[in-house]
């Protein structure tokens, strides 16, 4: 299976605008992890956008990375809709090469 980066923009805060806990964005980490080797988390981002019915949203948004297939991130987009109750999920492709070398030896310097 060819592991592409994708980004997805995480919800901060509820559409009551309540703040979600660690816990419950712990909730969807675990999920991404079952999917996929890993998730890199940034830290929150101001986004404004305009919805199909021309309202315009302001809202705090958390991107995050996950190297994954184009079948697991579209799970990991319905995941999202459904657990934080949105109605639109973004995510693009970052890249559609990922490398992840792993060493077992120590490195030696100079």
């Amino acid at each position: 299976m060819k592991k592409l980066l994708w980004e997805i923009l995480i919800p901060a805060f509820s559409n009551s605008f309540d703040e979600f806990s660690v816990e419950y964005h712990q909730e969807w980490d675990h999920y991404v992890q079952s999917l996929a080797e890993g998730l890199t988390i940034f830290k929150k981002s101001k986004g404004i956008w305009i919805g199909p019915d021309n309202v315009q949203f302001k809202e705090e948004m958390i991107p995050v990375r996950i190297s994954c297939s184009k079948t697991q991130i579209e799970s990991i987009a319905n995941f999202t809709a459904a657990h934080y109750q949105q109605k639109a999920v973004m995510f693009y492709l970052i890249s559609t090469e990922v490398y992840i070398v792993h060493y077992n030896k120590k490195l030696k310097s100079g």
